[in-house]
């Protein structure tokens, strides 16, 4: 048989697993950007709102490990922060909607050493994590100095005025409690908070030095996957309960 002969075979075989294989998955599949499907809860839990303001901490990428970027897809808006030099240029290009800042983010302003590794996921100013995935085999590729600089300096310069924050990622590798703590919570309260914790057990959950800040700063457990907590804002719902009474 020749290859001319062949090939019409080929295409109806190829034909019938597309349309009775492929083709039917397809209508319940649904596309995750984020590493542990954080934007499939995101998607839960803001019922196809389709405008809204983000705030993304250690943004890292426009599209891999994304929480937010399910979201610009959608129509919403919102500021990219990252520590790596030069990663802010795929934002740009990919998110121009968005505010896109290279800076790293801490408690106190100052400098602190950004630990840069093959896999930039990992990147961290965070010595006991950097050295950690250091032991886990990641190439340490180099070290530099960066200014840090406090969230709600950040969010005074560049959120629109009066636009509220609908949803804030939080994922810097080991600082994610520094950052929180560099916020001004009477002034910037996302609706809903994302933050990495990494080897949290759930029986130290409710101990846990990350949680215990911000119930100080009347946020609830919403959710959690492996290595990120959900948090939603509990000053919203006494205040729409006191407008109803």
């Amino acid at each position: 048989m020749t290859d001319t002969t062949r090939a019409p075979l080929h295409r109806r075989l190829l034909g019938w697993i597309n349309s009775r294989l492929i083709r039917p998955q397809r209508r319940f599949a649904r596309t995750c950007y984020s590493q542990e499907g954080e934007d499939m809860i995101l998607r839960r839990a803001l019922n196809k709102r389709k405008h809204g303001f983000y705030v993304d901490v250690g943004a890292h990428h426009p599209f891999r490990f994304s929480n937010t970027y399910m979201l610009y897809k959608k129509g919403w808006r919102g500021i990219n922060i990252d520590a790596m030099p030069g990663s802010m240029r795929l934002f740009d290009r990919y998110r121009p909607r968005d505010i896109n800042l290279e800076t790293a983010v801490a408690e106190s302003p100052g400098e602190l050493t950004f630990y840069i590794f093959a896999d930039p996921a990992v990147n961290t100013c965070n010595e006991a994590q950097a050295a950690q995935s250091v032991r886990q085999g990641v190439p340490l590729v180099e070290k530099k100095q960066l200014r840090s600089r406090r969230l709600e300096d950040i969010l005074d310069q560049h959120l629109p005025a009066a636009t509220p924050i609908d949803v804030m990622s939080v994922d810097v590798e080991g600082l994610d409690l520094q950052v929180l703590k560099s916020n001004d919570w009477t002034r910037y309260r996302p609706r809903l908070l994302l933050v990495e914790r990494l080897d949290l057990p759930f029986p130290d959950l409710l101990e846990d030095e990350l949680y215990l800040y911000l119930k100080e700063q009347q946020y609830e457990l919403y959710a959690r996957t492996v290595n990120t907590l959900f948090f939603q804002d509990r000053s919203v719902d006494a205040t729409a309960a006191s407008q109803r009474d």
